[in-house]
């Protein structure tokens, strides 16, 4: 073949390099810069980028999406649970966000009519949110009464409820509603993850209905991917009948009822994830010991190479952390040779630059 003119040779040897490309290139490769799922250019804008525990993620992230990689995850595998309160969201303004929900149910709404064990529990949750010293029990009584004050709600109205509260300013802090009481470098790990081919779950101590709601618009996070504390639920006119016995009619709506099916934390975060996923995830997000286990599932004996990373509360400028206090769960997150993640040292913001503390 002859060219005549000078454009006529550019053309063809553009022509002959995409040919010579075009084979051994995927769509994902164009679009990703290299295997299925990886992404290599996220950037995490709320992160100190000299941040031990942001490294050590982006390190894991890399090498289990690279398919040449000994620790290559194929994307149906790549698994991250995530706990919610301490961990993605704010669990210090003043107290967990169900907790304090609860206590406004009780105490203020006035529609409802506490009695006097609702309102014992009411108490305690206040008491602790002022002293910070939670009483050994009241974890399991408010999941019990959880349940009762908020028994005949359909999802929809329960749902409704959540969107109103949260709507409220978090106490504590000047231009935070609870809404928003985040983590942005949190969200950033969750976008990041969802970018590189992880699924992700939420694995809560929190009502399963509440943590999806409260996340709705915020974190990418499927609505069949939240994982928290249950109660039963039965249609409006199924009444005392048992549910072999009851069919759902088109007049009805599903309820909550008073019955606490599980409270997910500790060893129940374990048997929730394997009933639900049927295999243990590959990166765990915690930050107490309720977490503990979630982490040790992750971690030990999986078949994939897998990590646990725990966040420690010892921001007290910007949050209301106990630096003492975090740096004893660290080294004891450590001795599982589990990561770290320092609010105080790996963030440049918690909640955002114009969100401050109150006296």
């Amino acid at each position: 073949m002859k060219l005549n003119n000078y454009k006529e040779t550019s053309l063809f040897l553009v022509i002959c390099m995409v040919l010579a490309i075009l084979p051994g290139c995927s769509i994902n490769e164009a679009n990703n810069g290299s295997e299925t799922g990886k992404k290599d250019s996220f950037t995490f804008t709320n992160w100190e980028q000299d941040a031990d525990s942001l490294r050590a993620l982006k390190e894991y992230v890399e090498d289990v999406t690279d398919e040449k990689s000994d620790h290559f995850i194929p994307e149906e595998d790549r698994i991250a649970a995530f706990d919610m309160d301490g961990t993605l969201y704010g669990e210090l303004a003043p107290i967990y966000i169900e907790w304090w929900m609860y206590a406004y149910r009780v105490n203020e709404d006035p529609s409802f009519m506490a009695d006097e064990d609702e309102k014992v529990v009411a108490d305690q949750i206040v008491e602790a949110a002022k002293t910070g010293k939670i009483p050994e029990n009241l974890e399991y009584d408010h999941a019990i009464q959880n349940a009762r004050v908020f028994e005949g709600m359909t999802l929809e109205g329960y749902n409704q409820y959540v969107r109103e509260f949260v709507k409220r300013d978090a106490v504590g802090f000047n231009n935070l509603t609870y809404k928003n009481a985040f983590y942005k470098p949190m969200i950033e790990v969750v976008e990041y993850l969802n970018e590189n081919g992880f699924t992700v779950y939420i694995c809560s101590g929190t009502d399963r209905f509440l943590c999806r709601e409260l996340c709705d618009g915020v974190l990418p996070i499927a609505d069949n991917h939240f994982i928290g504390m249950d109660v039963m639920l039965k249609a409006k006119g199924q009444g005392d009948t048992d549910g072999l016995d009851y069919i759902y009619s088109a007049d009805d709506a599903v309820v909550r009822t008073d019955e606490l099916l599980i409270k997910n934390v500790k060893m129940n975060k374990v048997s929730l994830l394997s009933q639900e996923l049927g295999k243990p995830p590959v990166l765990c997000f915690g930050n107490s010991s309720g977490d503990e286990s979630m982490g040790i599932y992750t971690t030990e004996n999986n078949p994939y190479y897998s990590k646990t990373f725990m966040l420690i509360a010892d921001d007290d400028v910007r949050e209301f952390g106990n630096p003492e206090k975090a740096e004893e769960k660290a080294e004891k997150w450590r001795s599982h040779g589990w990561e770290v993640i320092s609010m105080k040292n790996d963030w440049k913001t918690i909640y955002g630059d114009d969100v401050t503390k109150t006296n």
